[in-house]
């Protein structure tokens, strides 16, 4: 049985626990075989010779918490074995799909989609029909599958969510909300600051997340349900807003991880990246968010990979469609070098934003390193990816840094197979 005896190396085997000194052993085929003593042991049966990992980590697979995949079979932008040849290739062993998508996944019988394990492909269900004529038929979607309800990009009308509150027919699933409001961007698409009206881009104000915020605060107070979580909180005064909520009933909340690397001040005007949903915030935005997130108030990191093709990619800034692909690129690698390298971080910190946070989101079990398993990854945080490593995902909006990312490289994991391995 061909195996890798990796020695030296760094375990992060589950939360609350610190990363470890210790040794594994890796099955050619993905499988972890052995931990710690066993695997030193297993090892020297086998007679293999131990491979230095020093300074490398052995950590759970990655969780994506939402993201989005328009046309699955057949598509331009991203398909669903690209998607998942790219969330492999970046480490996530799960990314939850959203329901938008062409059509519009609102019913039962549009929730089949399916990877193969170790890959897991959780499914959103709508809280409103495509149309947003009125609500979706939750409790058939439920029944098909979907982990939770999740709205537009947007908060669908008021009389509609009301209605939907009041039914709460997810139970104790989880509740996906946009705290946003089009109506009240005013055409901008970056958010309003110094740097904005420097850079004369058209301002979107913070009122058009703060207003949505107080809605929901008061919605939820008179019809508390179970488990709401607001997707993709994007701003000081959300941030802000969430601390001031009642402890008891705050709800979870997840960030964008483009919106912990980049802002206003940190982009060149001819760099990718700046068209989100919700829009880019400033320096201010930035700090706020890494600082809930470092304090448990934001429970988890997104990928929200929004794949556009490259035609569409070639259009005016301002004519197309808002958002950025994050899987394939070195997500991983920029994030340790942000909030490790640069804020002193912890892994295990960083693996509770990047995995055991997005778990708790979707009600799913935390990962783990256990022997058997293939959903693990090997991180060296020094290394590089090598230059010449083919690109998985199909989308042409990956944002600049990730085609020029500094150290860090993914050097193995059970989600893919031994060939891919760079050890």
């Amino acid at each position: 049985m061909a195996a890798h005896w990796l020695s030296g190396l760094e375990l992060l085997a589950s939360p609350g626990q610190p990363a470890r000194a210790g040794e594994a052993l890796v099955a050619a085929d993905g499988r972890l075989l052995a931990l710690g003593a066993a695997a030193a042991e297993q090892g020297r049966a086998l007679g293999l010779q131990p491979s230095a990992a020093e300074g490398m980590l052995l950590a759970p697979a990655l969780v994506d918490p939402h993201s989005v995949l328009e046309e699955p079979w057949g598509g331009r932008a991203e398909t669903l074995s690209s998607l998942a040849a790219a969330a492999a290739a970046s480490g996530y062993g799960t990314v939850a799909l959203l329901p938008w998508a062409r059509p519009w996944r609102d019913r039962a019988d549009l929730l089949q989609l399916r990877w193969s394990e170790p890959l897991r492909l959780p499914l959103w269900g709508s809280f409103a029909s495509g149309d947003g004529s009125g609500l979706a038929p939750q409790a058939d979607q439920l029944e098909a599958g979907a982990l939770g309800l999740a709205t537009g990009p947007a908060l669908p009308p008021a009389e509609l969510l009301e209605r939907g509150l009041t039914l709460a027919e997810w139970g104790e699933r989880p509740l996906l909300l946009a705290p946003r409001w089009p109506e009240l961007c005013g055409g901008g698409f970056v958010r309003e600051s110094v740097e904005t009206l420097r850079a004369g881009w058209p301002p979107d104000p913070a009122t058009s997340e703060l207003l949505p915020l107080e809605l929901l605060a008061g919605l939820l107070a008179q019809r508390p349900v179970r488990r709401p979580v607001l997707m993709n909180l994007s701003t000081a005064g959300g941030a802000e807003r969430l601390r001031r909520w009642p402890a008891a009933t705050r709800p979870q909340a997840t960030v964008s991880w483009w919106h912990l690397l980049a802002d206003a001040s940190r982009l060149d005007l001819i760099d990718q990246g700046w068209r989100l949903e919700p829009s880019l915030g400033g320096p201010l935005d930035r700090e706020a968010l890494i600082a809930a997130l470092a304090d448990g108030l934001i429970t988890a990191v997104a990928v929200h990979h929004l794949p556009l093709d490259s035609e569409e990619q070639l259009l005016p800034l301002d004519q197309r469609r808002a958002g950025v692909a994050g899987h394939g690129g070195p997500l991983l690698p920029l994030l340790w070098q942000e909030l490790v390298e640069r804020r002193g971080w912890s892994a295990g910190q960083l693996w509770q934003v990047l995995c055991w946070g997005p778990a708790q989101v979707l009600g799913l079990e935390p990962e783990g390193l256990e022997p058997g398993s293939r959903r693990w990854l090997l991180f060296d945080p020094h290394g590089a990816a090598p230059a010449a490593a083919a690109p998985t995902s199909l989308a042409a909006n990956h944002p600049c840094p990730l085609t020029a990312a500094g150290a860090g490289a993914i050097r193995a994991s059970g989600l893919s197979g031994g060939d891919r391995w760079l050890l």
